[in-house]
């Protein structure tokens, strides 16, 4: 990574140096050609005869076309200047934002790794454990319980994997009349039960009706309370809840986190863009969850936006058009 980053910024340097050379050369070429213009009107005025009638007229003729030809330098080395910088600065975020992809990407495709492994390797040792030894009732519970957690978690993960991949390739989606309440209140106790070490505040109004996806609707809510549950500490509260306001539907998921900084708040709905450094994080995830997120919620007509929490943490707020 680290290397990966140097080299970026020696390319980048490089290319602001050829930049530079390019325009130095052209300004160059300017005064190279502006000299010789002055040169030769010099030159045509020597040559003229003072006591000539037609002095003043041709002295006129050779100032003329003195100053077109510098206007005509002018023009197309402006012009020139113009669609270097254009250029040059477009290619220049293109390849960045190539660069900088391909550093997610590679990144991505370690967190899945683990993210893969993690799961499958838990599930193993616990079936395992259950197969070669004789356990009371709760121990067999409590280790079915934490299989089928990590089967879940599994399961989110390869769901969220073949959703953007569908939506990228923009393959349709059945929308129908839901109830999104009982969708929402579904997903919640889910969570509860998944982390029992929470607490949770779960609000939600009855027959809130939606037409929509299911299954992309149950990953949105499940991507923000995972979201919630990931970068907020142990014990602290996790707020949902899920309203009609002024016939929209507006869908909350709070916690007490660290927050989100201002400058950061519109990068985190990037596909594989992750919050902090990637050398010293030790939150998992793929940097899909809230990418997904977005895009569902503008397959649904909705929008989502974050706002601060009080007296810490972050609130994510989507709220759905009207239905009509």
């Amino acid at each position: 990574m680290i290397l990966k980053k140097q080299r970026l910024r020696i390319i980048t340097i490089v290319y602001w140096l050829l930049l530079v050379y390019i325009v130095a050369a052209l300004v160059l070429w300017f005064i190279e050609l502006e000299g010789q213009n002055r040169q030769m009107a010099n030159y045509k005025l020597s040559e003229l005869r003072l006591d000539d009638p037609g002095f003043n007229q041709k002295m006129e003729v050779v100032e003329s076309d003195r100053a077109r030809k510098t206007t005509q330098y002018v023009s197309e080395g402006t012009t020139f200047l113009a669609l270097i910088i254009i250029v040059a600065v477009f290619m220049y975020r293109a390849i960045r934002r190539q660069f900088t992809l391909q550093i997610q990407q590679e990144n991505f495709m370690m967190a899945i790794t683990h993210e893969l492994k993690t799961p499958i390797a838990i599930a193993k040792l616990n079936l395992e454990t259950l197969q070669k030894h004789q356990l009371d009732e709760e121990k067999r519970q409590k280790l079915l319980n934490m299989t089928v957690q990590e089967i879940n978690r599994l399961n989110s993960l390869a769901s969220n994997i073949l959703v953007s991949a569908q939506l990228e390739a923009g393959s349709p989606f059945a929308k129908e009349d839901l109830n999104f309440s009982d969708l929402v209140k579904r997903s919640a106790t889910e969570y509860m039960h998944r982390y029992p070490e929470r607490r949770w505040t779960i609000d939600v109004e009855d027959e809130v009706e939606l037409k929509g996806d299911a299954l992309l609707l149950e990953i949105l809510v499940n991507n923000l309370l995972e979201n919630s549950v990931k970068y907020s500490a142990a014990g602290t509260p996790i707020g949902c809840s899920l309203k009609k306001e002024a016939q929209a539907i507006v869908l909350q998921v709070r916690d007490l986190g660290p927050g989100i900084p201002p400058d950061e708040k519109r990068k985190i709905f990037r596909k594989f863009y992750r919050l902090g450094n990637e050398e010293v994080r030790s939150t998992k995830g793929t940097g899909l969850g809230l990418y997904l997120c977005k895009k569902i919620a503008a397959d649904h007509h909705a929008v989502i936006r974050i706002e601060d929490n009080q007296p810490q943490g972050s609130v994510f707020v989507i709220k759905f058009a009207p239905q009509l």
